[in-house]
């Protein structure tokens, strides 16, 4: 009786303690504490241990300040191979900042990629033109692409009516103008400027045509700033 008194006994305490031991709320014993206390990475910020008080000690996040964005790691291709990123093209504007820096573009009329590459740069960005643009613009850049002549979508521009260099091409690439979103996502910055000297090269004559002058278009009133993707959507003035 006593035997099984202790039997009984042990098998309530296992079944007590095994029980309290899977609580999710206040689990009194956690042998893995990241299933419990899941630590979720801002690459921009430092990194915070939710389960205890002691400072990340992990050293390669030690060495970049805590934060966990970590450089490329090597042997990886940079997003900006080329070395032509503009910073300050992808800060958030407003629409007369936007449209400021959209009629600065217009004066730019040669491409900071190295000119002796000039013909194989122009060869990718028709490529690049054509995987990623030529849907809406058409392979002719007379604005006929599939999607235009389906009907699903209108008001493309045909690239020989509009007032446009280089600079302004690849200004649109980047930031995006009315319907039309930004394409850095989709594109590095030396494949936008590729793609703007093919636009240049097959629909405007060449590359390094003179630069139109221009004056800043009229906004449609509000007071909302725009990121460089969304600001097209704020202003009424055409495409690239």
């Amino acid at each position: 009786m006593k035997e099984n008194i202790i039997k009984i006994t042990a098998i309530i305490g296992f079944v007590a303690f095994s029980l309290s031991s899977c609580s999710k709320e206040n689990p009194p014993l956690v042998y893995f504490p990241d299933m419990y206390f899941p630590v979720a990475y801002d690459p921009l910020m430092k990194a915070d241990i939710a389960y205890s008080d002691h400072e990340n000690e992990i050293p390669a996040f030690v060495k970049n300040n805590g934060a966990t964005g970590l450089g490329p790691v090597n042997g990886t291709v940079s997003h900006d191979v080329d070395g032509v990123a503009d910073v300050a093209m992808n800060a958030a504007m407003t629409p007369d900042q936007y449209n400021g820096g959209y009629d600065e573009s217009k004066l730019i009329v040669a491409s900071p990629l190295n000119p002796a590459n000039q013909k194989k740069d122009i060869e990718r960005g028709k490529g690049l033109y054509e995987k990623t643009c030529s849907a809406c613009h058409g392979t002719a850049g007379d604005g006929q692409g599939p999607i235009v002549v389906s009907g699903a979508y209108s008001g493309v521009p045909n690239y020989a009516d509009r007032q446009i260099t280089v600079g302004s091409v690849h200004y649109v690439l980047t930031n995006g103008r009315n319907s039309m979103g930004s394409y850095a996502g989709q594109l590095t910055p030396g494949d936008r400027w590729r793609v703007a000297l093919y636009i240049m090269s097959a629909f405007k004559g060449g590359v390094n045509p003179a630069p139109a002058a221009t004056t800043a278009m009229p906004m449609a009133a509000t007071t909302v700033d725009a990121k460089p993707a969304d600001a097209a959507n704020v202003t009424t003035s055409p495409k690239k």
